[in-house]
């Protein structure tokens, strides 16, 4: 159920999406464009914004405490920031590639673009487990961006309008959403400009939804 919808940067090419006490936080891709950002969401104006160095990709980002943490694609690289002024504060390295990042308030569950989801440590960043994720039995790749939400994890796969939501003890999809008709007709056009970034807000139990070069975000409700 599509409750509302708000302006969105049509330029923003949007990996992570997080909303945190009524705020909103992206990060955007895309090699000399890639940036972590606050902004506001009634207007779509973007309130602060700190610019990655040209030769990294930035991708999916969480919220841990007064930090997030913004993966990179193909650098190896974690970024952690405070909250409050987008301050440096660590570097994590990893190996393979970085896509969708979130945080359960135990561990991180991160992405790479495979069936894998890997869970790690939310202070250290160290692997602790693996699971794949799996639909009727057989593995489901491209697994992008994610948010937890009660003990679930929905993920955006890539290229596609569905979001999966997955017990992350089993890797088991429990439901599938199709948010086919949420995608905007200006962009209809533009293979680029596909569904990608969920933000849970949990004082109204609704999700915002969004894409690459989505000109508008919407609130709804799922059922």
């Amino acid at each position: 159920e599509v409750l509302d919808s708000f302006p969105h940067d049509p330029a923003a090419f949007t990996q992570g999406l997080e909303l945190f006490e009524g705020r909103l936080f992206e990060t955007t891709g895309l090699y000399g464009e890639s940036t972590l950002r606050e902004v506001e969401l009634e207007t779509g104006v973007v309130t602060r914004q700190i610019d990655l160095d040209a030769d990294l990709f930035g991708e999916g980002m969480t919220i841990v405490d007064d930090d997030i943490i913004v993966l990179t694609w193909r650098s190896g690289e974690a970024f952690r920031y405070r909250l409050d002024t987008f301050e440096l504060v660590d570097t994590y390295a990893y190996a393979g590639e970085g896509w969708g990042l979130c945080d359960d308030e135990s561990h991180l569950w991160m992405s790479d673009g495979s069936d894998q989801l890997t869970k790690r440590n939310r202070d250290s960043f160290d692997v602790l487990s693996q699971v794949s994720v799996t639909l009727s039995g057989a593995p489901v790749d491209q697994i992008n961006e994610l948010e937890c939400v009660a003990g679930m994890i929905w993920a955006n796969v890539w290229q596609t309008p569905l979001i999966l939501e997955v017990d992350p003890s089993t890797g088991v999809v429990q439901s599938v959403l199709d948010t086919s008709g949420l995608r905007p007709e200006s962009v209809a056009d533009n293979n680029n400009a596909v569904l990608n970034g969920i933000a849970f807000d949990p004082t109204t139990d609704t999700f915002m939804i969004g894409g690459k070069l989505w000109p508008t975000l919407h609130r709804v409700r799922i059922s």
